[in-house]
């Protein structure tokens, strides 16, 4: 074989080698992305699974508060609905109305001092805290991992093979309603 026969060979070797690592990369990018997103669906279980139990506390201190207790019933119905149909974008508006509605039963609470005061409603409500902080912690834990793997998918020449062979972009789990992101006014 000629000199000329080699360097081809060669070539293709690396080319070759080159895709398969690539290939790899995108694939492990591929699956830590999916377990990210795996720990959030477990949290935000977690916190459908608390809800119920903290109505059912704080339903006998709260008639007044009929209404409110109702919409995070609804809230929840509609976040395990969007997390059990798979769209994402649905459940991260869905989460983030379910959000809104357990902060503002978090400040009705506070309101009864009987009812804050009780053992059981204490411990729920320092259940949800937790994992309402559980769930923060995974959304940027997912972003992070949406945000490298789309940066791969996205850099060339890696955007030319990861189209090739169907790596679609991920979508970011972000905040939906436009009054979780302003400035929380506070008067002392």
């Amino acid at each position: 074989m000629s000199q000329t026969t080699w360097i081809i060979i060669a070539i293709i070797a690396i080319i070759v080698l080159w895709v398969i690592a690539l290939y790899n990369g995108l694939i492990k990018l591929n699956n830590r992305v999916k377990e990210a997103w795996s720990d959030i669906d477990v949290q935000l279980k977690r916190r459908h699974d608390l809800i119920p139990n903290l109505i059912a506390s704080v339903k006998g201190y709260m008639k007044h508060e009929k209404t409110l207790l109702e919409n995070v019933t609804k809230a929840r119905t509609a976040a395990m609905t969007a997390q059990e149909s798979g769209d994402n974008t649905a459940l991260a508006e869905a989460e983030s109305t379910l959000g809104g509605m357990l902060g503002k039963l978090q400040i009705a609470v506070e309101a009864y001092p009987d009812l804050k005061a009780s053992n059981n409603v204490s411990a729920l409500m320092d259940e949800l805290s937790d994992t309402e902080n559980k769930i923060q912690a995974s959304r940027r834990f997912y972003n992070g991992m949406v945000r490298d793997f789309n940066i791969k998918i996205e850099s060339i020449p890696n955007n030319i093979i990861a189209g090739t062979l169907g790596f679609k972009k991920y979508d970011f789990f972000e905040v939906e309603d436009a009054s979780e992101r302003k400035n929380v006014k506070v008067d002392l």
